[in-house]
């Protein structure tokens, strides 16, 4: 065991430190973090809803969800102003919080990436009519700027609010927003900007100092996105959506990625690097973006797009925080006899239910803890094994909407999913991580604490 913990030293540490201090991703972890408000806002919107017109809707309730109809619009508009604009949020945040790692003016920071993220959307538009229009509807048209052709009308001027203001724009602003970003990050740190005398307000200063770069940073931009519309018969969007975003929310759908996310995270625990921190930007990325695609469906009545999305790990995998250490202090509760690892258990066992575990992590210890590695990397692979097929196979539903990741098990499950069976499933994964942990929670009775 001690070969093994040397050896993960010695090739993961560092791999997961080099991670951990990589500006980019730095960022990008920092700007998922920033838009939460507008995440759970959106999410409170998505369950209201859900409570006041779905469900009864299910039960012919009509005379309710007929009442809640002032209710039902405001949360519309909510959803409206948070989910369903989440990657345009995201375009702002992901600009500013890296110019903040590269210590250079981050609202021009932001102010470029979100302009990046315009104009790589789709401005033009085409409505297929049932029948063709009359001269004089033609002319009303074309004379408003459209053109008409037959049965449709295609104009210039539309972005399409539905396709692309939401997740579906996250890869892009990682990409067209990140290229955007650094040159003007490179600008500023060339100093090829406009110096202003010190006389002038530093507000003015640094809008003065930043129009160089955004201008040469949105040009950049500007030529990249025009030649794919130019040459590319596409838009930018529409291009990182086909070759790079569904490709890889489709492998994130895939039991072996699943499994590697779980594994790796919960090795980076146990070297005591926060491993859901270190790997924060994938699975936002990835599985984020998937979990909020499930949450704009719902809320437009479609089919869930995904199976597996980010808080499916939180809900099935880590109970109570990453390895599931929640079940393992139950366990040292009933069936300890160390006076030490009851008292950290005793202590622990309250912000286990809000998967708060870091007194478990490092009070007990589990970070480089021989006989706790065992079961502290094979329940989450057990649990999320489990979770993964039951899902598939259509047993308990996807996640529809978000949760707030302090909110304890059970209910998490419930409102995540919308479905009654997700807390069973729930509550029998956290069987099986008791079982696998009681062993070993056995096992350490037999050695003496360390002075």
């Amino acid at each position: 065991m001690n070969a093994i913990i040397e050896w993960l030293n010695k090739h993961l540490v560092p791999i997961a430190s080099k991670l951990g201090s990589i500006r980019w991703l730095v960022a990008l972890r920092d700007a998922f973090i920033s838009i939460m408000p507008a995440t759970m806002a959106g999410a409170i919107a998505t369950i209201l809803n859900a409570l006041v017109r779905d469900i009864p809707t299910r039960f012919g309730w009509m005379g309710f969800v007929n009442a809640m109809q002032p209710l039902i619009g405001i949360n519309a508009q909510v959803w409206t102003g948070s989910l369903a604009v989440l990657g345009l949020i995201f375009s702002f945040t992901f600009g500013y919080k890296l110019a903040v790692q590269y210590k250079v003016e981050p609202i021009t920071g932001g102010i470029v990436t979100l302009g990046t993220f315009l104009m790589t959307l789709p401005q033009s538009y085409t409505l297929t009519l049932t029948k063709a229009l009359s001269a004089a509807d033609a002319k009303t048209i074309t004379a408003a700027g459209a053109a008409v052709a037959g049965k449709s009308i295609t104009g210039w001027g539309f972005f399409n609010f539905n396709s692309y203001f939401g997740s579906a724009g996250f890869f892009t602003v990682m990409i067209m927003g990140g290229l955007a970003a650094s040159i003007y990050i490179w600008f500023m740190k060339k100093n090829i900007t406009i110096k202003m005398p010190d006389s002038v307000p530093p507000a003015i200063a640094a809008a003065f100092t930043g129009i160089i770069p955004a201008a040469a940073s949105l040009y950049v931009s500007g030529i990249i996105t025009w030649a794919f519309t130019k040459f590319g018969a596409t838009t930018v969007i529409e291009y990182i959506s086909k070759v790079i975003q569904d490709p890889l929310l489709h492998l994130s759908q895939g039991y072996g990625a699943v499994l590697l996310m779980t594994v790796l995270v919960q090795l980076f625990w146990f070297l005591g690097l926060h491993g859901t921190n270190v790997l924060g930007p994938v699975l936002d990325g990835i599985w984020l973006t998937a979990q909020l695609a499930n949450m704009s469906a719902y809320t437009a009545g479609k089919p869930l797009p995904y199976i597996w999305t980010r808080n499916a790990f939180d809900l099935y995998a880590w109970i109570g925080g990453a390895g599931g250490t929640l079940l393992l202090l139950i366990a040292i509760l009933i069936f300890s006899k160390r006076d030490d690892q009851r008292a950290v258990a005793k202590l622990a066992i309250a912000p286990g239910f809000f998967n708060v575990n870091e007194p478990v992590m490092f009070g007990l210890p589990i970070v480089l803890d021989p006989i706790y590695f065992i079961p502290f990397l094979l329940a989450p692979i057990v649990m999320v094994t489990i979770a993964y097929f039951v899902m598939q196979w259509g047993w308990v539903s996807p996640i529809k909407t978000q949760i707030v990741w302090s909110m304890p098990p059970i209910l998490n499950s419930l409102i995540a999913t919308m479905d009654w069976r997700a807390p069973i499933l729930q509550i029998f994964n956290g069987i099986v991580g008791f079982l696998i942990y009681l062993p070993f929670v056995k096992a350490a009775n037999k050695v003496k604490p360390t002075a």
